[in-house]
């Protein structure tokens, strides 16, 4: 789990570093900041789009995966937990920007194959170097949202700790799933969670990305369903 707490270290740092800004910064230039990040979430996001050969792989998976999630009730489930959070560091805070800062923070560093394959990596073979990759583009995200949205991106470290570290103890019986196939797809998919992301940052929309989540379960078996 090294390259999981380099990648909690960073995002921790980054939104210190953050916080720190956020009093030196007019509040318009740090809205232009987050917006500035939320474009390139999108191109990232479209990037990882494009990776799919079989379009129809990452549509049934979101379709299939918005319908567990919606089920679940995901993104009201992470809504009550950043409104808990905010409730008690009021004080830290006093914008209020806790649940959106926790949420947004949250699904940007959990969503996408980095994630999942680094942590794979991580608790398989001992191979942090995906994760610490991860670790910066984190760093300097947390550090962009936190100059705006405030204390709620650092408690996005949390999360991040159980998700990857997780996937990083349970590696031995996972690695078998993540064929060349999987992961191109995978990479797809989440590829359109992260535009997703992006557009509720540039506040084009109100996607509810933590409902699409399952997705990423569900690609996975749809992937080595078709040969993957």
């Amino acid at each position: 789990m090294t390259g999981t707490w380099i990648n909690v270290a960073a995002v921790l740092l980054g939104s210190l570093a953050g916080l720190a800004l956020r009093r030196a910064l007019p509040s318009r230039l740090g809205e232009t900041v987050l917006q500035g990040v939320g474009l390139a979430v999108l191109l990232v996001g479209f990037q990882m789009s494009l990776k799919t050969t079989n379009v129809l792989l990452p549509l049934f998976s979101l379709a299939v995966g918005g319908a567990v999630g919606e089920a679940i009730g995901l993104e009201a489930r992470l809504e009550r937990l950043g409104l808990w959070l905010q409730e008690k560091t009021a004080a830290l805070d006093p914008g209020g920007r806790v649940k959106e800062g926790f949420v947004t923070a949250t699904l940007l560093f959990l969503v996408g194959p980095m994630a999942i394959v680094g942590a794979i990596n991580d608790g398989l073979l001992g191979d942090s170097a995906l994760l610490i990759t991860k670790s910066m583009l984190d760093g300097i995200s947390a550090m962009a949202l936190a100059s705006t949205l405030g204390v709620g991106v650092a408690m996005s470290a949390g999360p991040l700790l159980l998700y990857q570290g997780g996937i990083a103890m349970a590696a031995g019986a996972a690695r078998a799933l993540f064929t060349d196939v999987v992961i191109q797809e995978m990479t797809a998919t989440g590829g359109l969670l992260v535009v997703a992301i992006g557009l509720n940052m540039l506040r084009l929309g109100t996607l509810r990305v933590g409902n699409l989540l399952p997705a990423l379960v569900v690609v996975v078996v749809l992937s080595r369903l078709v040969g993957g």
